[in-house]
């Protein structure tokens, strides 16, 4: 009899819903919130260094699209920078990382490397050179060579949205300038 009540499927939503008020709540009172847009104590950047790379040109549309001013050597603005970006390094590294027997590539190494630097028009330094570096390793095969480019041309994108999203985030924990 106990069998037949838990199968109703009136009861399963039942328990179901109570399950998942009990893990909303939970959640709740642990602090837990979702990732919301990150809130810069600055309204304009300058962008200087390797400004025209494909990683610095995502990072300056991301903080475009959060509403932060952005000047760059090639696009001047009449307004005054508040915080000024140094792009340091900006690269992507391609390392053969395994072979057969025969010397053949098999496995490859990617890696995204970007180095900055987060300063006042002054020269007071707010965040001191940060180097972020991601890793990807990457299977290989002569006879799909066009396929592991396209591949790995998508695998250095993604690395560089992982990239800006992790400059975001330390712009974001500067509070005062």
């Amino acid at each position: 009899m106990a069998a037949a009540v838990l199968k109703s499927p009136a009861r399963r939503a039942a328990l179901r819903g109570a399950a998942m008020a009990g893990l909303t709540l939970g959640l709740t009172g642990c602090g837990f919130a979702l990732r919301q847009a990150p809130k810069f104590a600055f309204e304009s950047v300058q962008v200087t260094g390797q400004e025209n790379t494909s990683m610095s040109r995502a990072l300056q549309q991301a903080l475009v699209a959060s509403g932060i001013q952005v000047a760059n050597s090639s696009a001047g603005t009449a307004v005054a920078p508040q915080v000024v970006l140094t792009v340091l390094v900006d690269q992507h590294e391609r390392v053969v990382s395994g072979q057969n027997e025969s010397g053949e590539v098999r496995e490859l190494t990617l890696r995204a490397r970007f180095r900055f630097r987060l300063s006042t028009p002054t020269g007071k330094y707010l965040l001191e050179e940060t180097e972020l570096l991601l890793e990807r390793d990457i299977s290989f095969s002569e006879t799909a060579a066009l396929a592991k480019a396209a591949e790995e041309t998508m695998m250095f994108r993604d690395m560089d949205g992982d990239i800006v999203q992790q400059v975001l985030r330390r712009l974001a924990a500067v509070k005062s300038l």
